[in-house]
């Protein structure tokens, strides 16, 4: 991510004062940018360059298998609900696939709705089938293909330019990107589904031997007061102030625009939800967790949240 963006500015910037606080100053962090590719995240990990790294599920296409029950549309709530709810499920059903083998997980969190922000025109959902769209994988493949869109994969550094370009005419994305990754100079037409699209999912990885190497006091504190649900909560609710930025800097751009899908295209992406959903609950299950019941505590997990 550019050294502004909200990742770096707001996440890694806040945990690492709440590591320090947590405890009283034994734990300092230096922040560095540009260390390796964003699919090359967890390899930064396991060769010992960094402690601590930022991974997008997407990128692995096939490790990550239960982090994609996160990523399906149809979840109510916002970044901060739904990351909590993340944690919570992968703590109570997903953690002993070991998807992350070789390293620690220290939080779990999910980016705002995914829409689509285009180039040209898309006033309807018909209008999204055949259009080049950068697509950062996991379930926004999915839920690509069921469009019709032609998917490309950049990672989100190479957007602008990917868009400026010409080699795509869209990017689904959630709306922090418009700030983030400038997207109102080239994608001024935002095509919103109540609800969005799909999610993103990510994890905050640790060095599982740069944890154990640190005194049996301050791991206990961390564990207690920091990692887990307490840093996933931070990193969504991060999200949610980058994605209202993100919307009032469209609705003051003069040559941006935003269409709301129609009743009848809501109605006819809620079948295609409810077809990826059901393709998603069952590669959980095919690995060896009950997809649906990691799907129902999903819901009720972000339905518990926002009361």
């Amino acid at each position: 991510m550019p050294p502004s963006h909200p990742v770096v500015t707001g996440m890694f910037t806040q945990l690492s004062e709440m590591m320090a606080e947590a405890t009283n100053g034994e734990v300092t962090t230096e922040i560095k940018n540009g260390l390796a590719s964003p699919p090359a995240q967890m390899d930064l990990i396991l060769d010992g360059a960094a402690d601590i790294a930022f991974l997008f599920h997407g990128y692995t296409p096939g490790r990550f298998v239960s982090t994609k029950i996160a990523e399906i549309p149809g979840y109510e709530g916002n970044a901060e609900a739904s990351s909590v709810a993340h944690w919570r499920v992968h703590d109570a059903m997903l953690k002993d696939l070991n998807e992350h083998r070789g390293v620690k997980v220290i939080a779990l969190t999910t980016h705002g709705v995914g829409q689509i922000h285009s180039s040209t025109e898309v006033k309807e959902l018909a209008d999204l089938n055949g259009l080049k769209t950068r697509l950062g994988g996991g379930v926004s493949a999915d839920v690509g293909t069921e469009l019709g869109l032609v998917g490309i994969q950049v990672p989100a550094p190479k957007v602008y330019e990917t868009l400026d370009s010409g080699a795509a005419d869209a990017v689904a994305m959630p709306l922090e990107g418009r700030v983030s990754f400038k997207l109102t100079e080239v994608a001024p037409n935002l095509y919103e589904m109540p609800g969005g699209l799909y999610r993103g999912s990510f994890s905050l990885i640790m060095s599982q031997e740069k944890f154990d190497s640190l005194p049996a006091e301050v791991q206990t504190s961390l564990e207690s007061n920091v990692f887990g649900e307490a840093a996933s909560r931070m990193m969504g609710a991060v999200w949610d102030t980058a994605d209202e930025a993100g919307r009032k800097a469209t609705m003051e751009a003069s040559d941006n625009t935003i269409i709301t899908a129609s009743e009848d295209d809501q109605a006819a992406f809620a079948s295609i939800a409810e077809k990826v959903r059901a393709k998603i609950i069952g590669e959980l299950t095919e690995a060896g967790v009950d997809g649906q019941a990691a799907y129902e505590m999903m819901v009720k997990e972000i339905a518990a949240y926002g009361m």
